[in-house]
């Protein structure tokens, strides 16, 4: 029995050609350069805003980049979520020599994939024009896509279609590597599901937070002292399915399956070690530097996860709360 979802990663490499400096966090530098190439390549008419567009509804860059609000869905949506993830260096400013090598991942969702092959010379764009502090340059070397190929606990259907049942064994994940482009080649075919394979869920999992996690009320983030397992889960069950939903056109759940989990968060019990971090990030787009936070460390779960465990394994992917498109909200889940 498998897990099935539309999303695939991939790892670019890119050599550096002059000297890239990159922030302490680089998601944001990296989610804007991106956008400016991609845009650049994509769009025909050269507007200056999306507002209005003719050719919005088929535009690889809106669908990409700027999806815009669909006429109805079966969840209340203000914004579509973006159907990318980028997930940059780790934490840290970090400067790369020439003939040095940066990685990060990048993850698409649902028809997005079929834009890959854009998204890749968006990237290079972006790069050939300079990302950084100084505008450094780097030329891509490859990318490869990451193939989930070990073991997952199961929530015990054989997609996410049906997540409140349960079935059986335990947890050993692995990850294998499929070079799939090189500069002057074509993508190579490769799967365009996560397939991961389902076993025993555990009682206790323990979620370590890996870049600062913005949860928000009231549209303002949630500090550790506030943090409760409730927002969090139905926060991944939201992300998930409004993703699957207007980027695959396959909604997961039905609003009485929506409502059971939501009932079914009530009781789950949470411990956190979490502390606060700040950072800053400019916004080319607003003209102005702006400091966001959020929380890092562990957050320990416990109770009846099965309902939960698909949702809290693509979270892995798909990452949680505000920002997660360029990378925060990051976890890798502990047993």
């Amino acid at each position: 029995m498998t897990l099935t979802y539309p999303l695939a990663r991939y790892r670019f490499e890119f050599e550096a050609t002059t000297a890239i400096r990159l922030p302490e966090y680089a998601g944001s530098a990296l989610r804007g350069a991106f956008g400016h190439a991609l845009r650049q390549l994509a769009c025909v008419t050269r507007a200056k805003t999306c507002d209005g567009c003719l050719l919005a509804a088929t535009c690889p860059y809106t669908s990409v980049f700027e999806p815009q609000k669909p006429m109805s869905a079966s969840l209340s949506l203000a914004t579509p979520p973006v159907p990318y993830i980028i997930e940059p260096p780790e934490w840290g400013a970090r400067q790369y020599a020439p003939g040095e090598t940066l990685t990060f991942r990048f993850t698409l969702v649902g028809r997005a994939i079929e834009q890959l092959p854009l998204c890749i010379m968006a990237w290079r764009r972006a790069f050939a024009r300079g990302v950084g502090a100084g505008d450094g340059t780097a030329e891509l070397l490859n990318v490869a896509y990451e193939e989930q190929t070990g073991a997952i606990p199961a929530v015990g259907a054989t997609d996410l279609h049906n997540p409140i049942e349960d079935r059986s064994n335990q947890f050993e994940p692995t990850t294998t590597d499929q070079l799939i482009y090189h500069p002057g080649e074509t993508v190579a075919e490769h799967s365009r599901l996560l397939t991961l394979a389902m076993q025993d869920v555990p009682a206790t999992v323990t979620l370590e937070f890996l870049t600062p996690l913005r949860l928000q009320e009231n549209a303002h983030a949630l500090p550790p002292s506030r943090l409760v397992p409730r927002p969090l889960l139905m926060a991944l069950v939201r992300r998930a399915s409004l993703l699957s939903e207007h980027h695959q056109g396959q909604p997961l759940l039905t609003p009485a399956q929506f409502t059971e989990l939501s009932y079914a968060a009530n009781g789950i019990e949470g411990q956190t070690q979490m502390e606060w971090r700040d950072w800053m990030r400019r916004s080319a787009r607003q003209q102005c530097t702006m400091q966001l936070g959020g929380c890092i460390g562990t957050w320990t779960l416990t109770g009846d996860l099965t309902p939960f465990w698909n949702f809290l394994r693509l979270g892995e992917y798909l990452h949680v709360g505000k920002e997660a498109s360029f990378g925060l909200g990051q976890y890798r889940i502990l047993l």
